[in-house]
């Protein structure tokens, strides 16, 4: 229902494409003044273009702090007061990890660790001022299930989820809601060139965005995509390492990230060497 989310001022990392772009979509719909920040400055103003008038755009980059705090202010000088911060911008370059460079690494880290904790920081001091506010924070199956081939991610998503429950407790009591949103593989660029697990269809953008949006409506700790995403992990959880890797050998979910088609994730892999889009 339109208006659930009327007036609130909703800041966007990597929202130019991707799960960004239709998170700015949907919450638009839903009455939330919308801000893209994304290190491509032409594809955020063509995103914001694409959503009307008075949704704006940004270039931000989530590794710069001074970069970052720009962006907030700017957003709070064309919007108002902060409401919602909603980290999502990330890189998931995929492969053996011994032969993943160093700088590759330190760049899945930098982006998708140190850009949400930058942010976090910035968002949350200016959220104190203003009486509260919400951080959605996106992470990933993946931070709570081995995905060979994608070590740095896997560990950039695990530090997600612990970064947005330590906040969530240190800052209880101050206004502030804490949301983590968990999407299996989802068609973006970031699976370009990987093949789907048996019984395990990809998730579309407009899924998670819909997830995030009853995030903020409902106040929901995590929310996963899909909803059984959810239950697979207790599963997993409950059957030891043993048979869960041995689950993910049959449904193929063990190679999914090994074996790829390099010529068709080469685009990306050269784009997110230098720019940090979801």
């Amino acid at each position: 229902m339109p208006g659930k989310l009327n007036g609130r001022v909703v800041a966007i990392t990597g929202g130019a494409r991707g799960i960004g772009l239709a998170t700015a979509r949907t919450l638009h719909r839903a009455g939330a003044r919308i801000a893209i920040g994304d290190l491509d400055e032409t594809a955020a103003e063509a995103a914001a273009a694409s959503i009307g008038p008075e949704a704006t755009a940004h270039r931000l980059d989530v590794t710069d702090a001074k970069s970052f705090g720009a962006f907030l202010t700017a957003v709070e000088a064309e919007h108002g007061p902060l409401s919602v911060l909603v980290n999502n911008a990330g890189i998931m370059p995929i492969g053996p990890m011994l032969a993943e460079p160093e700088a590759i690494a330190r760049r899945v880290l930098d982006i998708n660790v140190l850009g949400y904790l930058t942010g976090m920081k910035l968002g949350i001091a200016r959220m104190l001022e203003h009486g509260g506010g919400h951080v959605v924070n996106v992470s990933s199956v993946a931070g709570k299930s081995p995905v060979p081939g994608a070590a740095s991610y896997t560990a950039s998503k695990a530090a997600v989820l612990a970064l947005t429950e330590t906040a969530r407790v240190e800052f209880a009591g101050q206004g502030i809601r804490f949301s983590c949103v968990l999407p299996a593989s989802t068609r973006t660029d970031l699976v370009a060139g990987t093949r789907t697990a048996k019984l395990v269809p990809l998730v579309e953008p407009e899924d998670v965005a819909a997830a995030i949006e009853r995030a903020l409506v409902r106040g929901k700790d995590e929310v996963y995509v899909p909803r059984s995403a959810r239950a697979i992990l207790k599963l997993q959880a409950l059957t030891g390492r043993r048979l869960r890797d041995r689950l993910n050998r049959v449904l193929g979910i063990d190679r999914l990230m090994l074996d790829f088609d390099a010529s068709a994730r080469a685009e990306y892999h050269t784009r997110v060497a230098g720019s940090p889009r979801a």
